[in-house]
């Protein structure tokens, strides 16, 4: 190659001027007035946690994704704890997943001495593939976790009719999918339990927490004692009825989301089909934009799915870009897009490799896609203007590379 020419057209990792001056992040909260009031008000008012507003949020978010129940976690991480224990998931069981998720979702099967089993995944979605859940069904299996992956609900009537032929609690990840839709039914509704994020990049941000949702009466019995130490009243409980005796019935956590949280979640929650309506719309137009764009694939949407759209997750083709994945992903830093990857697949994290042996070429389709993909920054607080800067380095980046 000849000397880069440091034009405004160059590249801004060559000394060319960037798309933006200021870096655009992957995700981001919005929060409003009427946010930050909500928890002044709970600031001020008797009950900070195990108040009023835990069983407030509970009820409003589970009637908005169509449940019956909710608990509410300190983290989606804990809710997916919850999950598992609510589950049933002991030492000697197995639980299959995905390796195209966060660590997390394996995780919660370790936490309760049970070992998550790896199902490869679906070339256009990324979710797990129900063919391959059913080959690695066994007499230990006893849960399947299927994550919906950037917000793409996953195949979950196959799944739980492999469930329902097995005895298996399925056990659905919408860390990404809080307002997606799966055969016109809103993810929440459908699987046996649902779990939830509300990280600040999420739809709904509480700071941290979680949610747990499902139609069991027992489940739901089962999350809310684990999430509190295992015990079978609350501090609320206790106090309405004037009373000072509890019972711990099971090994439980402190896993409680705070009225404080739950105040915000209420709030953030009247603006949820805004903020989801703003997502698809950005993704519209970046999808629309970039098939315009030699070597970007966008993510694939099934018929039957209206995603949530958590993350925009491109994928460089290797046979049109003269890049690697990290070229491309260094040259968009540097016009100020703070793109991300999700995910590096569980099973190749050093711990996994140690503890299971693993070394790679295991599940070749989330291999071979972790290697190709970006995400774009998406979340609903983004101006037209922030969106078009990103499809202008995507197009100055994917021209300078094109083979």
């Amino acid at each position: 190659m000849g000397a880069i020419p440091t034009t405004r057209e160059a590249l801004a990792i060559h000394g060319g001027v960037p798309v933006r001056e200021t870096l655009l992040p992957y995700g981001k909260q919005s929060i409003d007035d009427d946010d930050v009031q909500a928890v002044v008000d709970v600031l001020r008012s008797d009950w900070m946690t195990t108040g009023p507003k835990v069983a407030e949020f509970e009820e409003a978010f589970a009637a908005w994704v169509g449940a019956k129940h909710a608990a509410s976690f300190s983290s989606g991480t804990a809710a997916l704890h919850g999950a598992a224990f609510a589950a049933g998931l002991k030492p000697g069981d197995e639980a299959i997943t995905t390796p195209m998720t966060f660590a997390a979702t394996a995780n919660c099967v370790l936490y309760q001495g049970a070992r998550p089993v790896f199902a490869d995944v679906c070339i256009d979605t990324l979710n797990i593939d129900p063919a391959e859940i059913a080959r690695r069904i066994t007499s230990k299996t006893r849960a399947v976790l299927p994550v919906d992956y950037a917000g793409h609900p996953s195949e979950v009537s196959p799944i739980l009719e492999l469930a329902d032929k097995h005895g298996l609690v399925v056990i659905e990840d919408a860390s990404h999918a809080l307002g997606g839709e799966y055969q016109r039914r809103r993810v929440g509704s459908i699987a046996h339990m649902t779990v939830f994020s509300f990280h600040p990049v999420k739809h709904l941000a509480t700071g941290e927490g979680g949610m747990v949702t499902t139609d069991q009466p027992q489940l739901a019995e089962a999350l809310r004692r684990f999430r509190n130490h295992g015990i079978s009243s609350d501090a609320r409980q206790r106090q309405s009825a004037g009373q000072w005796h509890y019972e711990m019935v099971l090994l439980g956590f402190n896993y409680r989301l705070t009225d404080i949280a739950c105040a915000l979640g209420l709030s953030q929650l009247t603006k949820l089909e805004a903020n989801l309506e703003r997502r698809r719309e950005i993704a519209a137009l970046y999808t629309e934009a970039f098939q315009k764009i030699t070597g970007i694939t966008s993510p694939s949407v099934r018929p039957d799915v209206n995603p949530a759209w958590h993350l925009y997750p491109i994928r460089i083709d290797p046979l049109h870009l003269r890049a690697k994945r990290v070229d491309v992903f260094s040259a968009l830093r540097a016009e100020n897009i703070g793109v991300n990857v999700h995910y590096i697949p569980v099973h190749l994290h050093p711990y996994y490799r140690s503890q299971f042996g693993y070394k790679g070429g295991e599940y070749p389709i989330a291999e071979a896609s972790y290697e190709q993909l970006i995400s774009l920054p998406m979340f609903h607080g983004m101006s037209n203007q922030d969106v078009e800067d990103v499809i202008t380095a995507v197009d100055k980046v994917a021209g300078h590379f094109a083979a």
